[in-house]
């Protein structure tokens, strides 16, 4: 047992990780970063979310749902950007909490990560494919059913504009990541500027009689869920909260970072806050402008309040607008998840052919996860999967919240120290942990379940193929070679002597 978890809490040497990340190209400022982040939190959920969460949990205290939610991610968010600035490797916290913890919490913290951007970006294709196929049937452009949905969904079976925007995606990232930071960029811009516009136009049609009363009175609703209260408040933190996690996708990159030390903090800080500020705005105007309950059941409440209130040019630039922001929502994550899926090759916890660059690009791992996104998002019907996005990254944010106990005692011995610390320690990274598990206990029943099935696979991939074929394990048996062959070399010289 003992020597099962010494094998268990073998650790990577940081500087190994920085020799096998070296070739990749160093190219991306704060800028990029924060076009990164912005675009991949502030995707559809901010079109949807305010108006569903207002309606099924929390009235017009979404804004406080809202801000409980960006607290806890803001948190976290402080752990991540002192790990990305001390430890700028592909992976996030997946390769951190290796170096930290061992391989196998790392597995762990990696696998659980691989399941917010399988789904997320599968989600985000066909939420994509929905909202492009909405804006032209009414131009007459419709596409035959089995062609628009999933398999076995109204006669669905393949969604084939999903296929094709996250393949477009996929083709544009291995072309390089530059030039997708240049359209990321451009993308991210629009989109704001669009979330803006409903700001503005919004807050002209605001009635504050639709703020009263701002907490409703707390009552189950037909399903058990909580509705009004400070109950159903937490019950919107946990929908919520899955709007914050983009900041993932920043430090996913940060091996390809310019100055890390400097750029990872600002990017994972600065796009979090940008976030914020939009989510709660967007949320205030909505409620203001009708009754919560008028979004209940709708799947474009902001296009909606804006028709309602007599301005429906708007609504139509801002869908389309948000259709071509939810291509920055699809780089983000693309580019996280290979980053993160290279890693496992690079460490030969999966094939090590997934490690390999090709122009200094992970395409090997490019590929793999636009396969598997493609079958996810175009062929199988995936509604119940969504609450394993949260389930898994609220563990690994748990993960690196702990993590950071463990780097401050290493920082100036074998981890350099890094230009940004999380304030307030050793209280701030409990208070981080704690919140991530306080979001956890507000999923419900199912998604705990979901993320239960997800990690029995994830053992029964790490113990059968990643443990006997890691570069920690190869590593451990070649010492163990070379120090049986020094004990024969002394054992025969004593023989010699003796003879």
């Amino acid at each position: 047992m003992q020597r099962l978890l010494k094998r268990l809490t073998l650790k990577e040497d940081p500087s190994i990780y920085e020799d096998k990340d070296s070739h990749l190209a160093r190219v991306l400022t704060v800028k990029d970063f924060l076009a990164l982040g912005v675009g991949t939190i502030v995707s559809t959920s901010i079109f949807t979310l305010p108006g569903v969460v207002a309606a099924n949990h929390a009235g017009p205290a979404v804004v406080f749902s809202f801000i409980v939610a960006a607290i806890v991610a803001g948190l976290v968010a402080f752990a991540y950007a002192e790990m990305a600035a001390a430890m700028p490797f592909a992976g996030s916290a997946y390769s951190w909490i290796n170096v930290m913890f061992g391989e196998f919490f790392g597995w762990i913290a990696g696998w659980a990560l691989l399941a917010e951007y399988f789904i997320a970006l599968a989600f985000v294709g066909s939420g994509l494919s929905a909202n492009l196929r909405g804006l032209l049937s009414p131009l007459g452009l419709t596409l035959p059913k089995a062609l628009s949905n999933t398999f076995g969904t109204d006669g669905g079976v393949v969604d084939l504009i999903a296929v094709l925007v996250i393949a477009l995606v996929s083709l544009l990232l291995s072309r390089g990541i530059s030039k997708a930071s240049r359209v990321e960029n451009v993308l991210v811009v629009l989109k704001v500027l669009a979330v803006l516009t409903f700001i503005v136009v919004g807050a002209t049609a605001i009635h504050v009689q639709n703020y009263v009363p701002f907490i409703p009175k707390y009552h189950l609703n037909a399903d058990g869920s909580a509705f009004g209260g400070w109950q159903g408040i937490y019950a919107g933190v946990s929908m919520i909260f899955l709007a914050y996690i983009g900041f993932d996708s920043i430090a996913a990159n940060s091996a390809e970072a310019k100055n890390p030390g400097k750029t990872m903090p600002r990017g994972i800080l600065g796009s979090l806050v940008i976030a914020v500020v939009l989510f709660v705005a967007v949320a205030l105007v909505l409620v203001g402008m009708f009754k919560y309950s008028s979004y209940a059941n709708n799947a474009e409440p902001v296009g909606w309040a804006l028709r309602q209130a007599g301005h429906p040019i708007v609504a139509s630039v801002i869908q389309a607008i948000a259709v071509l922001g939810m291509f920055t929502a699809l780089i983000g994550m693309t580019l996280a998840g290979s980053r993160l899926i290279y890693s496992f090759g690079r460490d030969g916890m999966l094939p090590k052919w997934l490690g390999k660059l090709h122009h200094n690009q992970p395409n090997n791992a490019l590929l793999v996860l636009t396969i598997v996104a493609i079958i996810i998002g175009a062929f199988c019907p995936f509604a119940f999967l969504a609450q394993l996005i949260s389930a898994g990254t609220l563990i690994a944010f748990m993960f690196v919240s702990l993590g950071i106990y463990a780097l401050r005692r290493r920082e100036g011995v074998d981890i350099a120290v890094p230009a940004f610390k999380m304030p307030f320690y050793p209280v701030l990274p409990a208070v981080a942990f704690l919140g991530a598990l306080f979001v956890f206990m507000g999923l419900d029943i199912q998604a705990k379940l979901y993320a239960g099935v997800w990690f029995i696979v994830g053992l029964v991939i790490y113990f059968s193929y990643g443990m006997r074929h890691s570069y920690l394990a190869e590593k451990r048996q070649s010492e163990t070679d070379t120090a049986g062959a020094s004990a024969s070399k002394v054992a025969d010289a004593t023989v010699e002597e003796r003879d």
